[in-house]
């Protein structure tokens, strides 16, 4: 394996002015992240009491009171002090910037003199600290603040909280490792694997990349840390135990039944899958290690071809939030986690750093403009922690399978990890929109926007125009001040069957590698690239062993997967059929839908008497005939923002 050279854009550079996912970083900015702020706060009266910021004030004797929350409530605050940290890069704010100068202090002023931080054991069981990592996530909060300490020094040039989380990435350091007085173990939820692989990045410390695939190889591995660790707890004087925890028989639930080098398939908690992961193929690129780079093209392969949602939502069953077994698809029962799309992107990015290779970012932007855009509302104070692709409100409320199903988005959570998730994946962005490697600027994402990159000493400026998803014409023009020799890769969608590229008028006749187009020249100011990719409206059809999509067809265009939403088609969604026939118009959406791109098709429904005498079933005519009908298609990730009502995204064909 070679080794590519990879950097990251600097935030500071690049401005989003995309009309789709610009305005959705706007709406993150100016409005979730205040009102997330409210709620971590607990001044929000209508949202699921949190008392993340209060867990901290009591840890660092400035308030008095007993720890309240889920185990891993710290990890909601540093998650958003990580979108405040990306937000601050594009847009300043001194009061916001204040604010989460405060809480860093807050945060240090709790912090114990080892380096130990975590509210729950400070408050709650002292003496319990690393005595139970299968369950209760120390490493999960250490690893989210130490994401939030590179962040703010990459943001904010302020070097307190990274000092901080250093202080406790020693302490871990201390704790664990193969040394005899150390413990050998992890985290029942990854997370701390790809926050020290960064970590090291930023110092250059070669033990945080040791501590991180110490983590990861360590994993599965026999004797079983679990059972080891069970076993001390339960003969300890302090803590009781009625039995095995479900977490520590079941080790497949955190990717902890084998070692990652003979795991085989994607399996457990979905967003534990990928945090994994994520580590995984950032530690297979760095250190050259071709087990892992094998792991991970074998596992990246199962979940996209056997596991994964035609809307990049991935982990289908509700029980565990987990993965299931191959094509166990269902619509309207799928769990499809709001962060386990945000951590899907996570590990396309850090495959397509590895492979350069568009299939990684074909993935990449599906999750990104299905799922993850569908989980914030269009007034950013409501989400979604559950996303289905069929919803009928009705049983929604008497049939407990159903239960983890909403039919609009909620105020907040009592396990909120999906809001400030959600945050802080659309103000960084541009981490996703470009690779920036060596031999080439690879362009993933069509998102408008101004980039400088650092290429060979000089500065590469770019901008991105269009109105991409909903048109298919995107340009890009050089504003580079002085002439740069470079290559401009540029994505290729598969969705797209025939893209047409012109440099400056003319054709591009270039080589495409991995699903990217390469374009090598010296690049002069006024270069314009201008890329076509025709979005014809497509049909979907599943995998013949999905059970659950026999007959039916989805619609897509671009990377915009679409819907039937009650608001424009009535009830009954499961009673209309799409003639294989129909064709499709383009129409322009209105009031809440405006400036979003709709579609209409001929279709019919089955018209029936709704009466109480008739039978349930019937002998061999059918109850009804079809009738035409116009449908109407939206943007699935639009659903839900016009009250609650039936949706389903694969439709009967007929």
């Amino acid at each position: 394996m070679s080794q590519r050279d990879v950097a990251e854009v600097n935030l500071h550079d690049l401005q989003v002015s995309d009309s789709l996912i610009g305005k959705c970083q706007h709406l993150v900015r100016e409005v979730a992240i205040p009102y997330q702020w409210d709620a971590l706060n607990d001044r929000n009266p209508e949202a699921t009491p949190s008392h993340a910021v209060e867990n901290f004030r009591i840890a660092a004797g400035r308030a008095k009171g007993e720890f309240y929350g889920t185990v891993f409530q710290d990890s909601d605050v540093a998650k958003w002090l990580e979108a405040v940290a990306w937000s601050l890069c594009q847009t300043p704010n001194p009061d916001l910037e204040k604010a989460a100068d405060e809480l860093i202090e807050l945060i240090a002023a709790a912090q114990c003199g080892d380096g130990y931080l975590n509210t729950y054991f400070m408050l709650k069981a002292p003496q319990e600290r690393w005595s139970n990592l299968a369950e209760c996530h120390e490493l999960y909060c250490a690893g989210h603040l130490i994401e939030a300490g590179i962040a703010f020094l990459l943001a904010t040039g302020k070097r307190r909280l990274l000092e901080v989380v250093c202080k406790l990435a020693d302490h871990l350091g201390r704790v664990f490792g193969p040394e005899r007085d150390q413990l050998h173990g992890y985290d029942g939820h990854p997370e701390i694997e790809l926050a020290l692989t960064r970590l090291y990045e930023v110092t250059q410390e070669q033990r945080y990349l040791t501590l991180a695939n110490y983590f990861v190889e360590q994993r599965g591995t026999e004797p079983h840390f679990y059972d080891i660790e069970h076993e001390k707890r339960r003969q300890s004087c302090h803590v009781k135990s009625s039995g095995v925890p479900w977490t520590v028989k079941n080790k497949a639930y955190s990717q902890a039944h084998l070692p990652i080098s003979e795991q085989r398939t994607a399996t457990g908690h979905a967003v534990r899958f990928v945090y994994l992961m994520t580590a995984v193929a950032h530690l297979a690129r760095l250190r050259q290690n071709e087990q892992q780079r094998q792991a991970c093209l074998r596992l990246w392969q199962n979940m996209v071809q056997r596991q994964i949602y035609v809307t990049g939502g991935i982990g289908s069953q509700s029980f565990g939030e987990a993965f299931s077994s191959d094509y166990d698809l269902p619509n309207d029962t799928a769990y499809a986690e709001s962060c386990a799309s945000i951590g899907l992107m996570m590990f396309a990015r850090r495959m397509l750093e590895m492979e350069g290779d568009s299939r990684y970012a074909d993935v990449m932007e599906r999750a990104l403009y299905n799922t993850v855009l569908g989980s914030i509302a269009f007034d950013g104070r409501h989400y979604f922690y559950v996303n289905p692709l069929e919803v009928h409100p009705k049983t929604l409320r008497s049939n407990g399978i159903y239960s983890h199903v909403r039919p609009v988005r909620q105020r907040w959570f009592g396990c909120a990890c999906c809001p400030p998730n959600i945050a802080r994946i659309f103000t960084s962005i541009g981490h996703y929109i470009y690779t920036p490697c060596s031999d080439a600027l690879y362009i993933n994402l069509y998102i408008g926007n101004s980039v400088a990159v650092s290429v060979g000493g000089h500065t590469l400026r770019l901008l991105m125009s269009g109105k991409y998803p909903w048109r298919d014409e995107v340009e890009i023009a050089v504003e580079s001040a002085q002439p740069i020799a470079h290559t401009l890769a540029l994505r290729l969608p598969e969705w797209c069957s025939a893209p047409e590229t012109t440099l400056n008028g003319e054709p591009v006749n270039c080589e495409s590698r991995k699903g990217y187009l390469h374009i090598h020249r010296t690049w002069r100011q006024g270069d314009r690239i201008k890329l076509s990719l025709p979005m014809e409206v497509r049909r979907v059809y599943g995998h013949p062993q999905l059970r659950n999509l026999a007959g039916k067809v989805a619609i897509q265009r671009g990377p915009l997967v679409y819907c039937l939403e009650e608001a424009d088609n009535g009830t009954e969604l499961h009673n209309v059929w799409l003639p294989a026939e129909s064709r499709f118009s383009l129409i322009e959406g209105t009031g809440l839908l405006s400036d979003k791109i709709l579609l209409q098709a001929d279709g019919a429904r089955l018209q029936h008497t709704h009466s109480e005498e008739r039978a349930l079933y019937q002998y061999d005519k059918a109850p009804g005939r079809l009738q035409p009908q116009p449908l109407t298609f939206i943007p699935w990730f639009s659903w839900a923002n016009r009250g609650e009502g039936e949706m389903r995204i694969w439709i009967n064909e007929r």
